[in-house]
């Protein structure tokens, strides 16, 4: 074992007998070997000192800091200690020289394995010490999951919230216990499993037969309801104010007076493994925009009726913020959303007319931004007496406001 290295194994279901000579090599040789409770039981003959993993990480990394030049140490961990597991913490704390890494087969592969599906094209993602909805955006976009759950978050908890998230009903799949003697693989449907009692070491799988239409840009204003005529930012405005906001796939949205929600929506698609905040205060709008909401299947947006600012400081900090409306409260507004955007977002502020163009412009200067203007004019065909004319759209001014010089990338 090379001087001051610490092996972090991966130990597979079948416990010793899973480990690779050289893994096996380094717990024999170990003078201190650390790891959760149930991974040290696997290995009663163990001649060195244990220390037992719990909710203790910080002092975990501590101690192998503090005895690398004198001890031996292996770290024992779950499968693949790289696949949501402890290797990401420990070398993001004590740096990735000193550690060797030494990798199993991990729950989630022996859990495709037994259900024979591929899982090349499955999307991986966690719920352990996370609340479940922060996933539901993945669930709408994505048609085969593997899910790591935990006592808190059981695979009847997550089917009951994706359930009422408007996540359609899927092939679902429990893999309990995989490789002892209690393996019990469920073969079910999502919404059966909601009262279902599980073993709590279990990995859940969602296969959906249908593709889900997540690349979605551009959707025609005809195709959003409306509770109300007019409170919709128009296809053609819509698609360039989405452009200056610049979404990554994670990002965190304010929508504020959401009207119908277009811009709602069209940004949860864009922003799938994000979440999306329509913030209105007319109670019909707001039911519009749960029906868009439902429509679309867009389950990371979450509707907030509020007059804005008012309800702003519950939510998480954004990265992108759009203002189509502000009920007379534009610089209390855009006030609130330059001291809680995250460094590198843009504000994006649409305005009809030069008094809203003049307050928005003086508001972002007055917070430290810098602005830009785009002047949008469309003219959109229309048929008549055979013969093809335009019809002019109400100008609208695209305001983005950003800190720093260079327009910022969110």
């Amino acid at each position: 074992m090379p001087d001051h290295k610490v092996y972090i194994v991966g130990v597979g279901p079948g416990g010793v007998a899973s480990l690779l000579p050289e893994a096996r090599q380094a717990v024999q040789m170990a003078d201190t070997v650390i790891g959760g409770e149930r991974l040290l039981d696997m290995f009663p003959d163990l001649s060195g000192e244990r220390v037992i993993i719990r909710n203790n990480l910080e002092e975990v990394a501590d101690f192998i800091r503090s005895n690398l030049q004198h001890k031996k140490m292996v770290v024992l961990a779950s499968g693949d200690p790289n696949f949501y597991g402890i290797a990401r913490y420990l070398t993001s704390k004590l740096g990735k020289a000193i550690f060797e890494i030494v990798p199993n087969i991990s729950a989630m592969q022996l859990a495709f394995a037994r259900i024979k599906e591929s899982w090349d094209d499955a999307v991986m993602v966690s719920v352990h010490s996370r609340p479940i909805e922060d996933i539901v955006g993945i669930a709408h976009s994505s048609h085969k999951i593997g899910l790591f759950t935990d006592d808190k978050n059981s695979p009847g908890d997550i089917s009951r919230v994706f359930q009422e998230r408007g996540v359609e009903n899927c092939r679902a799949y429990i893999c309990q216990d995989l490789g002892s003697e209690k393996e019990k693989i469920i073969a079910t449907d999502l919404y059966s499993l909601r009262g279902m009692e599980f073993s709590p070491l279990n990995v859940m799988i969602l296969v959906k037969d249908k593709l889900p239409d997540n690349t979605r840009f551009g959707i025609p204003d005809n195709e959003f309801h409306r509770q109300r005529e007019g409170l919709i930012t128009k296809l053609e405005v819509r698609a360039i104010s989405l452009a200056k906001m610049r979404l990554r796939e994670d990002s965190v949205v304010w929508d504020i007076g959401a009207g119908s929600g277009a811009v709602s929506i069209e940004a949860a698609f864009l922003a799938k493994k994000g979440s999306v905040f329509a913030i209105e205060k007319d109670a019909r709008s707001v039911e519009g925009i749960r029906e868009n909401v439902r429509r679309f299947g867009t389950g990371n947006v979450t509707v907030v009726q509020e007059q804005a600012p008012e309800g702003l400081d519950k939510l998480p900090d954004p990265a992108a913020v759009f203002v189509g409306g502000s009920g007379g409260h534009l610089p209390e507004i855009l006030q609130a959303a330059c001291r809680r955007l995250k460094p590198g977002g843009n504000i994006v502020v649409n305005a009809a007319t030069l008094e809203t163009l003049h307050t928005a412009l003086e508001s972002l200067k007055a917070n430290g931004f810098a602005t830009e203007v785009t002047s949008v004019n469309v003219a959109r065909s229309k048929d008549f007496s055979n013969l093809t004319h335009f019809q002019a759209m109400n100008p609208v001014f695209v305001i983005t406001g950003w800190q720093g010089k260079e327009l910022a990338a969110a």
